[in-house]
């Protein structure tokens, strides 16, 4: 591995949606995350632990039965050695097993220990189960999607869980290694999606206390109000993108769609419904690929809506690599990028338990200690049940 973060330890906690989503980004940029698999957990989502289960990318793992104690003292030896962990349990439950940030931190005083929750460590709601709608749904976020007088669009669950969660997750780990690194102080990163989803709405909190943004849905210029900033259907029922917001890209757009009238110069927010029912018109005259390649090259900032196969296909997805393929599943390719360490090509998941021996040798056990282990059950390797002295 490869990439600005190598040398860094992390013990992940295995879970599902943002924990994951923040350990595969470190380890893209090349931190060294071992995932610690729970004996015998069982599998919450139906490609966890195979090759298309692209958020346990570029990871090891070990098997460990975390209620025993040989296991425990185990996992603490690990998390002695790591400079962040990464725990998405609800509030006490790492407490009830003994592995609390109070315990670890006296292990390892320099520790960045990073819980990722729905509603945060605290408060009224703090032991609720939820998901990523519910996390946006209390924030505003998600009354302020859709059309009005219906039910607000779902916006998948990149918000909550990937936005406001994972990428909010790894940016608060790394500040924290970052702060121990220079102090020797280790801490808790309380990293809640509740408020990571509210922080990715600051610049509409913004507007609304400048007067410019209202309450009301489809009434403003980035949530579908505007005509200038949103999709058409074109002439063979596929999608158009147009998001020409400044007043020069907008007068290249109507001057290259044949809308060179006065009306499209027009600032009054009243003209709106008419200025999109004569761009819906024109656009619906021919098929979007044709749209497409009459604003090629353009500064009318249209672009078609792809569908996932399509995406493949993008000309400046291939020219940046954005997509890749590893182990015949197409996925997402390691980002941002670096100039001077590069993140290297993924590896595909492991499967739990298939990287034990080898995890517990690098990181300072004793092979005798390992094959202790191995045969009292409680560190599970799937590929060599007990290695030989």
């Amino acid at each position: 591995m490869s990439g600005p973060l190598t040398g860094l330890k992390i013990v992940e906690m295995v879970g599902i949606g943002p924990g994951p989503f923040a350990a595969m980004m470190m380890a893209d940029l090349g931190a060294e995350v071992i995932r610690i698999h729970p004996i015998n957990a069982r599998s919450d989502i139906p490609t966890m632990n195979t090759p298309a289960d692209v958020l346990a990318r570029n990871r090891k793992s070990v098997a460990i039965d975390i209620k025993s104690s040989a296991g425990k003292d185990t996992l603490l030896r690990l998390i002695a050695k790591a400079d962040g962990m990464i725990e998405g349990f609800r509030p006490g439950v790492m407490e009830r097993l003994g592995l609390g940030p109070d315990i670890c931190l006296e292990r390892n005083p320099k520790l960045a220990f990073g819980r990722i929750t729905g509603w945060g460590q605290d408060g009224p709601q703090a032991q609720s189960a939820g998901h990523d709608i519910n996390y946006i749904s209390v924030t505003g976020l998600l009354n302020a999607m859709g059309v009005p007088g219906q039910a607000p669009n779902v916006p998948l669950n990149l918000i909550g869980d990937f936005g406001g969660g994972g990428m909010y997750m790894a940016f608060g780990l790394v500040s924290a290694m970052l702060n121990a690194a220079r102090t020797g102080r280790g801490q808790v990163v309380d990293a809640a999606m509740i408020d990571g989803a509210a922080l990715l709405t600051a610049m509409i909190w913004g507007f609304r206390a400048g007067g410019v943004w209202s309450d009301e849905r489809q009434d403003n210029f980035l949530d579908g109000g505007a005509w200038y900033y949103g999709t058409y259907v074109c002439a063979d029922g596929k999608y158009l993108a147009i998001g020409p917001i400044e007043g020069k890209f907008r007068k290249i757009f109507a001057e290259a769609a044949g809308l060179d009238d006065d009306i499209f110069a027009d600032e009054d927010r009243k003209l709106w419904p008419v200025q999109r029912a004569r761009v819906a018109g024109t656009l619906a005259r021919k098929t979007r690929d044709e749209w497409v390649a009459l604003f090629d090259s353009s500064d009318g900032c249209v672009s078609p809506v792809l569908d996932w196969n399509e995406a493949q296909s993008h000309p400046q997805i291939i020219a940046r690599q954005t997509l890749i393929d590893v182990a015949g599943v197409v996925q997402p390719a390691p980002g941002p990028r670096f100039s001077e360490t590069p993140a290297t090509m993924p590896t595909p998941p492991e499967k739990p338990g298939a990287n034990s021996t080898e995890i517990l040798a690098d990181w300072g056990f004793e092979q005798q200690e390992i094959n202790a282990l191995i045969d009292n059950g409680v560190v599970q390797n799937t590929q060599c049940l007990r290695a030989t002295l």
